[in-house]
């Protein structure tokens, strides 16, 4: 950053209410997300601490073989810093294999910071930097101050810098990077394209429950993914039968396009759309989306979608008719390419229209599917699959209807829409047959990477990002023709079911009352490890037999003008009933004697209820809530509604293994006191059912005399314990003292 005024230069920090803002990382500009709450605070002037972190050097190596993807290396990158640990650290790449990664695969990692748990995930600024920032439109200026800045002070990374410290490291041959997925239900689970078939059966027994998984043999492929072998493979094999034998299929696997389900799994259903009939199935994918604002704006993975989509509408090839498809490019810089190369015809040839630009899909914006497909999941339970380029794939976060979740580059997703299913070998299975009859492989199809090279240097040019980056803040005529109220203070609507003034400052006095000990407190939600924050915020589209669909049926808003919780986040009637409501939360308190059920369920006095309904029954009451949580509490984007929602439901308490960053941050900011269990405990470990009462002491005291509470003593029944107190900056408890970090803000701007 360059302050011409004063004559300072100094390394550009950043950041942003979006979890993809550390995509800058990829430019050595040190920035993350935060919460929404953190920034409101930070916009009315309040500072933003947290403790010194820890910094994890990665170092890279080699260069990406053949067939390998940007997205295939952030997967890896994904699987082994989650492995590691990283929450609440910064992640530096450096090592000699930097100089094979071009900027957009870099800003491709940084962006997955939130789904491998670190602050930032920082790259070095070197000479890809500097070419990026001038191919971008950056002055010559500020190009040549960038350069001379970072080698003057040690911030400039090529082949003869001095390897850095790091309080721990780990690297990567990134020769060893193989076409990957991720599935099908968390960014970390990655599995080798050679393995997805297999992986898929073998998980596939949790989303069919009373089945047996079947045990497929899958044939193994001994060189990279896409070195595919001139031969069919050996025919599959199922499970075993009664007698303990195993029976060869009487056909080949591919003679139906795919490789069967299991028969004793197989539920299909035939469904019939524009008097087109087919059978629907376990696996089939429903979805496919190149989407999310990362992928869709590095080109060479989306210049591989396209030629990978030219190479099979040449042959043939359609995307299967239960597959719904969708294209939402990171920027309209990546529509100028794709028609500059003469891709676009062929994406939309296989149903890659054009949706919209940023979030689509991967925020669960994807939109109903046909009402047949859905009818067909429903009354059959099949677990259908989405296939998206998106870095998130939380469970409940893409459709409703949507079982499992699987990333993929965007040529693999273009790969399975043409296959239609998951339970397929694509290494070894054709995608279909072309006019001839022929079988068509997905190694037929693969464009190489000198051909993806050479189509980016081609269609990608400088000039698109000048006439957009200079148009950015124009908009059409309909942005241009709203009415821009005026006025200093918002004029709230009583009516209005979108926006309505929140009750976070009703009866707020002067001075905060004194923190008080939590006593008698009953637990609303015993939850085990990897809950996100899409299972705790509300996201996607609204159930209309849910507290919040019928809040907005009471209100007369007709089931076709529900729109989505993000579209209604500045109504919190909506969202504290949508709290906790994700279809795929399981609350282990719930379960009873019989199989756990899905959705934002409790249990209150015996009787199974709402979440939101045993919430305000407790408040009623005046009976304080609290939350168990497992291992990464709170992981995923950076919802502010996840701690929002949390408050209003009555919950004083979140008590979990570990917590991510930036939700424990929220909490203290809504006034929600984040407990860790003991090192190596955990709620089950230490007999908690969720039906005792609660207790929490030595918080208070220590808030109360200005300091800053390390241990919480937790009584829960017969059972006691001590917990770490996670408020970890004396600003935090500042702000904890006040009931919020809104409230303290509020109180400063009064009294100054």
């Amino acid at each position: 950053f360059c302050d011409e005024e004063r004559g300072l230069a100094y390394p550009d920090t950043l950041v942003g209410t979006d979890s993809h803002t550390t995509m800058v990382n990829g430019l050595g500009v040190l920035g993350w997300g935060v919460g929404g709450i953190e920034a409101e605070a930070a916009m009315l002037g309040q500072p933003m601490s947290m403790l010194i972190p820890q910094v994890v050097g990665f170092r890279l190596h080699g260069e990406l073989p053949e067939g390998a993807t940007a997205t295939d290396l952030v997967l890896t990158v994904t699987e082994m810093l989650r492995d590691k640990g990283v929450v609440g650290k910064f992640v530096e790449f450096y090592g000699k294999g930097i100089a094979n990664l071009p900027l957009a695969d870099r800003a491709t990692i940084g962006n997955m910071s939130p789904e491998f748990g670190s602050t930032c995930a920082i790259f070095p600024i070197d000479a890809e930097t500097l070419r990026y920032l001038a191919f971008t439109g950056r002055p010559k200026e500020l190009v040549a101050l960038v350069e001379a800045y970072a080698k003057e002070q040690g911030l400039w990374h090529d082949e003869h810098s001095e390897e850095p410290t790091f309080s721990d490291t780990l690297e990567l041959d990134l020769g060893d990077v193989v076409p990957s997925i991720a599935g099908p239900k968390r960014p970390q689970d990655r599995v080798e394209l050679t393995d997805a078939q297999a992986a898929f059966r073998e998980v596939l027994v949790n989303y069919v429950p009373g089945d047996e998984a079947p045990v497929p043999d899958s044939p193994v492929d001994e060189g990279s993914a896409l070195s595919f072998p001139a031969s069919d493979p050996p025919a599959q094999t199922e499970p075993a039968n009664g007698d303990g034998q195993r029976h060869v299929e009487p056909e080949p696997a591919h003679a139906h396009g795919h490789a069967a389900v299991s028969e004793r799994r197989r539920t299909s259903a035939p469904v019939t759309i524009d008097g087109q009939t087919f059978e629907l199935d376990h696996g089939h994918v429903v979805i496919a989306a190149i989407t999310s604002c990362t992928n869709t704006s590095n080109p060479s993975v989306m210049v591989g979608a396209g030629l990978l989509a030219r190479n099979a509408a040449a042959r043939g090839l359609q995307s299967k008719p239960w597959v719904k498809t969708s294209l939402a490019p990171g920027s309209k810089v990546v529509t100028e390419y794709l028609d500059r190369s003469g891709l676009t015809e062929p994406l939309e040839q296989l149903g890659f229209n054009l949706v919209g630009y940023g979030c689509t899909t991967c925020i669960g914006n994807s939109g109903p599917l046909p009402a047949e497909i859905s009818a067909a999941i429903d009354e059959h339970d099949i677990a259908a699959v989405s296939v998206l380029s998106g870095n998130r794939n939380f469970e409940g976060r893409i459709n409703p209807d949507v079982k499992m979740n699987y990333l993929a580059s965007p040529p693999l997703v273009v790969a399975y829409a043409l296959a239609g299913t998951m339970d397929i070998d694509l290494v070894h299975e054709p995608l279909g047959t072309d006019q001839d009859g022929q079988d068509v492989y997905l190694r037929d199809v693969w464009p190489d990477t000198k051909e993806i090279a050479r189509t980016v240097e081609e269609a990608v040019q400088s000039d698109m990002f000048r006439k957009s980056y200079g148009e950015v803040f124009e908009g059409d005529e309909r942005w241009k023709g709203l009415q821009i109220p005026t006025g200093d203070r918002y004029a709230w609507s009583e009516e209005s079911t979108y926006v309505r003034n929140p009750p976070y400052f009703t009866g707020m006095d002067p001075e905060p009352s004194p923190v008080q000990d939590i006593a008698g407190a009953k637990v609303l939600a015993k939850l085990g490890d990897s809950v996100t924050t899409d299972h705790i915020s509300p996201a996607g589209s609204i159930k209309k037999d849910g507290p919040a669909g019928r809040y907005l049926v009471e209100h007369g808003v007709a089931l076709r003008d529900f729109n989505s919780y993000g579209s209604r986040r500045g109504n919190h009637e909506v969202m504290m009933r949508g709290t906790f409501a994700n279809i795929r939360l399981r609350n282990l308190l719930a379960g009873g004697r019989g199989p756990l059920p899905e959705g934002g369920v409790t249990v209150k006095d015996g009787e199974q209820m709402s979440i939101y309904d045993a919430s305000m029954a407790y408040q009623e009451q005046g009976v304080p809530l609290v939350v168990l949580g497992g291992k990464e509490y709170g992981s995923g984007s950076s919802r502010d509604w996840a701690a929002k929602g949390t408050n209003l439901l009555g919950v004083r308490a979140v008590i979990a293994a570990s917590f991510e960053r930036i939700h424990r941050s929220n909490l203290v900011g809504m006034g929600v006191l984040p407990l860790q269990f003991p090192e190596g405990e955990s709620a089950d470990s230490l007999g908690l059912t969720g039906q005792e009462e609660f207790a929490i002491t030595g918080v208070a005291d220590a808030l109360n005399a200005g300091e800053l509470p390390r241990t919480a003593q937790v009584q829960a029944g017969d059972v006691s314990f001590e917990a770490r107190v996670r408020i970890d900056t004396p600003k935090e408890a500042d702000y904890f003292r006040h009931g919020g970090i809104l409230q303290y803000v509020l109180r400063q701007l009064a009294a100054s």
